[in-house]
């Protein structure tokens, strides 16, 4: 499934658990008195905690080099970040993905992406996220998410995402 597609998916889940009826899933019964979100719907971008915070405002991918599975300074920012998130998100695993542009063969790509992607995890341990929340796999060049003959292209494809799972909506 597509990164659209799970945001679809959830986005569809989300709309329809809105459409619950009766009484206010937050009224505490305290003489009406609610829980207090501060205006965050769980379970979306605005939710410090949710999978959506993390792909949109945290950020969910670095970006290497031709040829280079070396963390670049914005990729250490970024994965700085993604520390501190799966530290604070305890509830949550991390399939780290490694990609490679179309250029090169099919194994080179996928050795690329997988050193990339270890690269990640290497960094990610390195930062208190424990090994056992994670795991990586390569996908080289078989999932491109831009696709010309360009460098404007191959740039985009030359990542590493972080996809967590796990963890409770609202």
């Amino acid at each position: 499934m597509t990164h659209a597609g799970k945001a679809l998916l959830l986005m569809g889940a989300l709309a329809l658990s809105a459409c619950a009826s009766g009484p206010d899933r937050f009224d505490n019964g305290d003489q009406g008195a609610g829980f207090d979100t501060g205006g965050v719907i769980p379970g979306t971008v605005d939710d410090p905690s949710s999978a959506a915070y993390f792909q949109q405002r945290v950020g969910d991918r670095v970006l290497f080099p031709v040829d280079q599975s070396d963390l670049t300074a914005e990729a250490r920012a970024v994965l700085e970040g993604q520390a501190q998130w799966l530290l604070l998100n305890a509830d949550y695993m991390a399939i780290i993905e490694g990609h490679a542009d179309e250029q090169g063969t099919r194994e080179y790509n996928l050795a690329l992406g997988a050193r990339r992607a270890n690269a990640v995890m290497e960094y990610l341990v390195s930062r208190g996220v424990p090994a056992n929340r994670m795991k990586f796999v390569s996908y080289g060049k078989e999932r491109p998410i831009e696709v010309c003959s360009q460098e404007s292209c191959y740039s985009q494809n030359r990542r590493a995402v972080t996809i967590i799972s796990g963890g409770a909506i609202g």
